[in-house]
């Protein structure tokens, strides 16, 4: 049997996958804010502001978003699927859920590239 992988939709192993990439990228921005929390004496608005103005700080904070999103995304899905038995229902909850994250993206871009 041939199957074709150019289709758009998502399947088991590409959700796996997907889930455990972003949880590695959430769990190293986290250790890393761990870190400067414990490395740095006095956390001032002089210090954050120089930790998020470096560009690298930037697309890592970016990167974390999304993999919020993504995984906040795949997550959702399965668990409205798993218990939200109304078709209509689910999808307009998921429809929500969804645009939230995505906004708290969008929000998270702006503040972030507004330093």
């Amino acid at each position: 049997m041939v199957t074709s992988q150019a289709s758009l939709k998502r399947d088991g192993v590409q959700d796996f996958v997907t889930i455990r990439a972003t949880a590695i990228i959430m769990t190293a921005f986290s250790l890393f804010m761990l870190w400067y929390f414990i490395s740095t004496p006095t956390v001032t608005y002089e210090g954050w502001h120089a930790l998020f103005s470096h560009l690298g700080m930037k697309v890592f904070t970016f990167a974390t978003l999304l993999s919020i999103m993504l995984h906040v995304r795949i997550g959702l899905w399965q668990v409205l699927t798993d218990y939200v038995k109304a078709a209509g229902l689910r999808a307009a909850v998921q429809f929500v859920l969804n645009l939230i994250a995505f906004v708290y993206v969008a929000v998270g871009l702006f503040v972030l590239w507004g330093i």
